[in-house]
């Protein structure tokens, strides 16, 4: 090597020459990585304390409901998203209160927290879930079209099963049997944990559908089921 060959006195001036030539970029890169390494641990800290704030007042709402005082719950939910919008605390505090809206017959108000969360909820599988309860309050109105054009069932992943069932329903409510059929058996046609298999076999049974584990096109006999009809 060319250091082999030099002095020690030449190599001190060779490391003092490089050492003025490249100390900027060290110090500055340095620099750089401290400032960095500041700027991440303090986004972490004011990540999460938002979301301790979150918390907190999403646990105002949720106490509110616990003592059905709708009104209290909402005003609480109004200073959450003021704040935090978008927040999964923020959608979660809108789906209790819609429950409790349609508890209480309060239909209208119920969709439009289900419909901000739908707009607004980062995570889908929560849009999806408001999706699903705007079709059912839908149904509840007696809007029987507006439900069946609120799902999409394809787009829904793993809520597919569910919507076809909610279609189905209001088919049958329209007194479209032979639509309602084909909403429920592919309902049926997946392992789809999010479904009452059962439920949806007897809705299929009740507009003339056979069960998914017979023949297609085959009724199930009465006698297999101990359910009575009204």
């Amino acid at each position: 090597m060319v250091d082999d060959y030099l002095s020690d006195r030449e190599q001190e001036e060779a490391l003092r020459n490089w050492w003025r030539e490249n100390w900027p970029w060290i110090v500055g890169g340095v620099v750089l990585g401290l400032a960095l390494l500041g700027g991440w641990r303090y986004w972490n800290s004011y990540q999460e304390q938002r979301a301790a704030a979150a918390a907190g007042m999403y646990e105002h709402v949720r106490s509110a409901l616990e003592k059905k005082d709708i009104a209290e719950a909402t005003k609480s939910l109004d200073s959450l998203a003021a704040k935090f919008d978008k927040s999964a605390y923020t959608q979660q505090g809108r789906l209790l209160i819609a429950k409790a809206e349609v508890d209480a017959g309060k239909y209208d108000e119920a969709l439009v927290q289900l419909r901000a969360v739908a707009e607004k909820a980062k995570d889908k599988e929560l849009a999806d879930i408001a999706q699903l309860r705007i079709a059912r309050v839908l149904l509840q109105q007696g809007k029987h079209d507006d439900a069946l054009n609120q799902l999409k069932p394809d787009a829904l992943g793993v809520f597919s099963a569910p919507a076809r069932e909610i279609r189905g329903d209001a088919l049958v409510a329209k007194g479209d049997a032979e639509g309602a059929r084909a909403e429920y058996a592919a309902a049926l046609s997946g392992d789809n944990a999010a479904i009452d298999r059962n439920l949806i076999e007897l809705k299929l049974q009740d507009v003339g559908g056979g069960s998914s584990n017979s023949n297609a096109g085959t009724p199930t006999p009465p006698m297999q089921t101990s359910v009575t009809k009204p």
